[in-house]
């Protein structure tokens, strides 16, 4: 089988989908912990 450059155009994609994906689901996570602290501190402080 041929390696040519549509196929590692197509594993590019893939990989930049993957890590795009990966890098959302990171950001969403570590934004839902900081609001999660916040509402308890003010829970705390009140």
């Amino acid at each position: 089988m041929e390696f040519n450059f549509v196929n590692l155009l197509i594993f590019v994609a893939f990989a930049m989908l993957v890590t795009v994906t990966g890098g959302v689901a990171y950001l969403t996570a570590i934004d839902w912990r900081d609001r999660r602290r916040l509402d308890e501190a003010k829970r705390k402080k009140k």
